[in-house]
């Protein structure tokens, strides 16, 4: 089976707005690889090393997400704002692997991974709030999504509702002994009002970054927490690559998207280094399993070792 796109079937705003979405992702896919690299791969890479070069350790933080999700048990997978394929891409091409689904609100980002032709891959823009699986799916991986979900207009309770409905969501469409990663920037040391006015205005217009209580609550009874990393310093690190390929590139980077959106960026870029930097955000990595009645059973639950090689 090729890779498949389906056109979004709803508009809603809950569970985030795909208008934001699109204000950030959506200013050219002729951009994007410029700043990202051949993986490209929008979120915090996995370093071991300081000279380590940002594709080596954006592979590697894919490979923790495939492990941490029990990718090479499954048969199908679930990737929950699936960007430009970062984690899709090298899963098409395991022959274990017979169903295998991307969702975004990127239309963008869901043009690029059809064009791709990449087999047993379906894409589809939508909600993760209005999707229904037609069948289970034995890992569940989520990088970078989920800070997109709430807004700085819900109360506390009301971002934890929605974080619970998006694990009850995720718990329901996994097969009994399916796997979840998730990665999340998460608020630190800094107060949510405290937040910088041109990130939430002009870098991620109607976005929320969740408190890791909040992620964790919202989980309770759901799912159980194998492995949780804060990896905030592996993210400036990461934001840093990206600045240096920004600057490194400019006429022509600038000449696609105009002055001011080069210069956004490029101040989005050391900002977020510093805020990392400072603990004013945290970048967190969950390996997460279904919370169940029975025993666990040698074999079929022992955890894969996810420390990075």
């Amino acid at each position: 089976m090729s890779s498949e796109l389906v056109l979004a079937r709803d508009t809603t705003k809950y569970g985030g707005s795909a208008e934001g979405i699109k204000s950030h992702y959506d200013i050219g896919n002729d951009f994007w690889p410029a700043i990202l690299g051949p993986t490209m791969a929008y979120s915090c890479a996995l370093f071991t090393r300081a000279d380590e070069s940002l594709d080596d350790a954006q592979r590697r933080k894919i490979d923790w997400h495939l492990a941490a999700a029990g990718v090479a048990n499954a048969s199908s997978v679930l990737d929950i704002g699936c960007g430009w394929g970062s984690v899709l891409k090298p899963l098409a091409s395991r022959d274990s692997l017979c169903r295998i689904h991307g969702i975004t609100l990127s239309n963008a980002q869901a043009e690029y991974l059809s064009s791709l032709n990449l087999a047993n891959l379906n894409v589809s823009v939508e909600n993760w709030a209005v999707y229904e699986p037609t069948d289970l799916y034995d890992s569940i991986i989520s990088v970078g999504a989920f800070e997109h979900f709430a807004n700085a207009k819900q109360t506390k309770a009301e971002k934890v509702a929605l974080y619970r409905d998006f694990f009850e969501r995720c718990r329901c469409w996994l097969s009994p002994y399916g796997r979840m990663s998730l990665q999340t920037i998460a608020y630190g040391n800094m107060k949510a009002e405290d937040a910088n006015a041109f990130m939430n205005d002009e870098i991620f217009p109607e976005s929320e970054l969740p408190f890791l209580s909040e992620i964790v609550e919202a989980m309770d009874g759901l799912f159980e927490i194998v492995q949780l990393r804060n990896d905030r310093l592996h993210y400036a690190k990461t934001m840093d690559a990206w600045g240096r390929n920004l600057v490194s590139d400019k006429p022509r980077l600038s000449a696609i998207v105009g002055e001011q959106k080069f210069s956004d960026m490029h101040r989005f870029f050391k900002l977020a280094s510093v805020g990392f930097r400072m603990g004013k955000q945290n970048l967190f990595r969950f390996a997460l399993r279904p919370i169940r009645s029975e025993w666990s059973v040698q074999g079929r639950d022992d955890w894969t070792n996810l420390d990075p090689k």
